[in-house]
């Protein structure tokens, strides 16, 4: 007897439809999967075996031969145990319904028949809308995930004999169903808020011109300024989300089993803050079959990256092209997967290696030669795609012991949101996003300076030795600063102050 059963593996952020074919012949009881599985695809055999056996359903002692097609894509993980069940049992004569290929199937089983959780559940509810199919069975826990992507039906089951009973007609499954509206708006809530930060005016200045074209940003600063404090408050004054930004964002955090299963959507700006030790396979995403790593965590987001310096040298390098590209490729023997990174890098780091280089009331015991060495830790050409570099001081004990209360986020998000409007106007039809997407067209084209301008920056950019990467990322910024004072040219007063952002180079 054949059957065949529809199911889906993950590769890079999408899903690809699988179809498991099941076949039991005469001959001596074996159990062979063929089609590329991995070693926890072939370990199905016995999960499956006694889930069946646990559930009052006898496992069939013939040649089995189970088929992942199409052949040449390689699978793993653990969701083809219920569709390689069902379709053992439709093969065996104990599933009736002739609607089994016309549903995707999805879940892990445990021994005693329980169905359990999965990743990506969210991306093969997307590739179901795709394929036109009528549904898919998913693990309970996995259902309010799935539902989000709207016109699929939805169906979770928390047992094998559930699944069965829903096939042969014995049992009624309830459709999850899921008002996206509602659930984002209920999600799209910041608890942290500039108004929580006393002092640093010039530093929250610096991350609302960061905020509004999406430019990178470097914090220096002794321990304790509040560094990594200003930073985790930084999405806060991102621009609203988008419902599809939304769904983009939660279908990479689904694939890496990392959502919410009662909240099963991402509607704030993600916030990824990776250790020091981690790994550039960690950074940027690996594996043998490639997953997403901290870059894709922080799509739509911020990467924040503290002790910039404790980093690994190659691992900060492989930051170089998801930053110029807003993608990174991964390839390997196998296949070259590409997952979208466009997120804002803020890193934070201390003047010196004893921290108080900058701090009035602590002494530096550090000789030059080890401030250099501890700064050119971070190459060049890594600093030169940071836009914005901001000297963070200590913070005084006025400010700590005032009571005034501080600007909050929702203002400086307006402000922002405002900016961000006037950059797509003028973008238009382009694929430009933000400023600090633009390229050397569309910096020629809407960066233009006037005579005195000209001349600051020529002053500049001979007295501080700045790069033409720095010279190209200055204009972005003074563009973002005329675009938040909502004026149409770059002024001297606009350049000036994307100069002063520029903190490492000047010294």
């Amino acid at each position: 007897m054949l059957a065949k059963v529809l199911s889906s593996t993950l590769l890079g952020v999408d899903a690809w439809i699988i179809e498991v074919e099941v076949d039991l012949a005469n001959g001596l009881p074996t159990f062979t999967t063929v089609g590329l599985p991995d070693a926890s695809i072939r370990e199905s055999r016995d999960r499956v075996k006694a889930a069946m056996v646990n559930s009052g359903f006898p496992f069939p002692l013939k040649r089995i031969t189970v088929n992942l097609a199409p052949a040449h894509v390689r699978k793993e993980g653990t969701a083809f145990d219920l569709p390689i069940a069902l379709g053992l049992l439709q093969a065996s004569g104990y599933i009736q319904s002739d609607q089994l290929h016309t549903y995707l199937v999805v879940g892990e089983l445990s021994l005693d028949g329980r169905v359990k959780a999965i990743a990506g559940a969210m991306p093969m509810a997307l590739a179901v809308r795709q394929t036109g199919l009528q549904g898919m069975i998913v693990p309970a826990e996995n259902a309010a995930e799935a539902a989000v992507i709207e016109d699929v039906p939805v169906f979770g089951v928390a047992t094998l004999a559930q699944a069965i009973g829903f096939f042969n007609g014995t049992e009624t499954i309830p459709q999850t169903r899921c008002d996206v509206q509602t659930l984002f708006q209920q999600q799209a809530v910041y608890h942290e808020d500039f108004a929580d930060v006393k002092g640093q005016q010039h530093v929250k200045r610096a991350l609302e011109v960061a905020a509004a074209g999406a430019h990178n940003v470097l914090l220096v600063g002794p321990p304790g300024s509040g560094k990594s404090l200003l930073a985790r408050r930084l999405p806060s004054i991102l621009p609203d989300m988008s419902l599809e930004e939304a769904i983009e964002t939660s279908k990479i955090h689904s694939i890496a089993g990392l959502l919410n299963r009662e909240r099963a959507l991402v509607a704030t700006r993600p916030f990824r803050a990776p250790h020091h030790s981690t790994s550039d396979a960690g950074l940027i995403g690996g594996g043998t079959i490639p997953g997403p790593g901290e870059v894709s965590l922080a799509h739509n987001g911020v990467l924040f990256l503290d002790e910039l310096p404790e980093f690994r040298r190659s691992v900060l390098e492989v930051l170089r092209q998801p930053l110029e590209d807003a993608q990174v490729t991964i390839a390997r023997a196998a296949m070259t997967l590409t997952f979208p990174a466009r997120l804002m890098l803020t890193a934070a780091m201390n003047p010196c290696p004893c921290g108080f280089a900058t701090d009035p009331q602590h002494t530096c015991v550090c000789s030059a030669q080890q401030i250099q060495r501890y700064r050119t830790r971070i190459s060049g050409p890594l600093l030169d795609r940071i836009d914005i570099h901001v000297d963070v001081p200590p913070v005084h004990y006025a400010d700590l012991a005032s009571t005034a209360a501080a600007e909050p986020s929702r203002l400086i998000r307006a402000r922002v949101n405002t900016a961000r409007e006037r950059q797509r106007s003028r973008f238009g039809g382009m694929t430009v996003p933000h400023n600090a997407a633009m390229g050397v067209r569309e910096i020629r084209q809407f960066c233009t300076l006037d005579g005195a301008g000209e001349r600051l920056l020529e002053q500049a950019m001979r007295h501080y030795g700045l790069s033409a990467r720095a010279y190209d990322r200055i204009r972005k910024v003074a563009r973002t600063i005329a675009d938040l004072a909502d004026a149409e040219t770059i002024t001297t007063e606009h350049l000036s102050e994307a100069i002063q952002y520029r903190t490492l180079e000047r010294g």
